[in-house]
């Protein structure tokens, strides 16, 4: 069994193992538990009444957080003509077509973070896919990374857009921030994040949507939270 730190341990002792804490008790305790000697991120992780099997039970999509993630993203947009200059000109960091899919694929190469695409490149790009998918790079429409308005796809990003999916087993995780954030700033974005799987919920679910909500901190431990907000 992995050792904990002394740091770590301390943190479990300020959470009550089986308590729901609200919202406002569990982002003060997050950032009072963030054990990582570098501004950490804050995560969310929603345990749903979801049967992944059924294809609509399948959640994927983007959120662009109202307070942001704290995190500067590197983008890449694969588009050619006015679209290209598009993306110059909306603040991506690379703009490109073959050139850059050539440049991905011979030299190994993965500077960003996001990568946008317009729909007639992802013929070119559906070759890329054994590279780019397993490290969840792959434009998808879904998510809003396949796209004609490019400009809007770079701006969102930049300001603190961010994808969540399903597992197998209905669970979603997603960043809300920083532990350096204000707790009216995550709780912000812990609102906006919850809000959104909460729109989303799909007509078939019968019974209870959400099963539980846990936050932490990067090496932190978690926080179970009060669902209070279907209610």
């Amino acid at each position: 069994m992995k050792k904990r730190s002394k740091k770590y341990a301390e943190a479990v002792a300020k959470i009550e193992k089986n308590k729901l804490y609200s919202k406002e008790e569990a982002i003060k305790l997050v950032k009072d538990t963030s054990v990582s000697s570098f501004d950490g991120s804050i995560e969310i992780a929603m345990r749903l009444n979801l049967d992944t099997k059924k294809a609509d039970q399948q959640l994927r999509g983007a959120i662009v957080l109202p307070k942001g993630t704290g995190k500067t993203q590197k983008v890449l947009v694969v588009a050619r003509g006015p679209k290209a200059q598009e993306a110059k000109d909306a603040g991506a960091d690379y703009v490109g077509d073959v050139d850059i899919l050539e440049k991905i694929e011979k030299e190994n190469w993965f500077d960003f973070d996001t990568m946008i695409a317009t729909p007639d490149m992802m013929p070119l790009l559906g070759k890329l896919g054994r590279i780019l998918g397993p490290k969840g790079l792959m434009p998808n429409p879904k998510t809003g990374t396949v796209t004609l308005d490019i400009a809007k796809a770079v701006s969102e990003v930049k300001a603190g857009r961010v994808e969540y999916r399903t597992d197998s087993f209905g669970n979603v995780h997603g960043v809300i921030g920083k532990a350096s954030f204000s707790e009216e700033d995550l709780l912000a974005n812990l609102d906006a994040f919850v809000s959104q799987i909460l729109r989303i919920k799909p007509a078939t679910v019968k019974g209870d949507y959400i099963k539980n909500i846990s936050i932490s901190s990067t090496m932190g431990p978690g926080i179970k939270v009060e669902n209070s907000f279907d209610k």
